[in-house]
């Protein structure tokens, strides 16, 4: 991997999240995202999740956090939930959803990478994250595992051995 590469990159979309477009700023959160271990990155998508502009802006960069399907994006989103107005959560809510709405798993793994976030020296995120699991709770997924299924489905049926 080419870590130069990967800040320039990182540097470039940090730069189109300053944009007055907010379709440029939901891009950037967009494709941000990927680099969000990245401590610039981490701090321009926080941002980004806040975008007092356009909530267009947070409903994407919510998203996309969220469908790394890791702590670090949990971890910015969590860390950005504190200083959310009702409105922002709301966007917040919808950007979890539209990530995390379809599999039960999915789901079931953001709750657990907010329950495993490391305490955080002013508790921010650790707020954020008891908040974000609040707003997790509220989604309902779409599919849940097959051993959730409550009827014998043929697809539901394992196979049976060869022989």
């Amino acid at each position: 991997m080419d870590q130069e590469a990967r800040h320039a990159a990182a540097r470039a979309l940090t730069a189109l999240a300053r944009s007055h477009d907010y379709r440029d700023r939901a891009d950037a959160g967009h494709g941000l995202a990927a680099f969000a271990e990245l401590p610039d990155a981490a701090e321009t998508l926080r941002a980004l999740v806040l975008d007092p502009d356009d909530t267009f802006v947070t409903l994407r960069t919510t998203a996309a956090l969220l469908r790394r399907g890791d702590g670090t994006g949990v971890a910015v989103v969590a860390a950005a939930l504190p200083d959310a107005d009702w409105s922002h959560q709301e966007w917040i809510h919808a950007g979890a959803t539209d990530a995390l709405g379809l599999f039960a798993d999915d789901l079931n793994a953001a709750v657990r990478h907010c329950a495993e976030l490391p305490p955080d020296a002013d508790g921010r995120t650790t707020r954020g994250a008891a908040l974000l699991r609040e707003l997790l709770g509220e989604i309902e997924h779409v599919l849940g595992p097959a051993h959730d299924t409550p009827w014998n489905a043929p697809w539901n049926t394992p196979a049976a051995p060869p022989g």
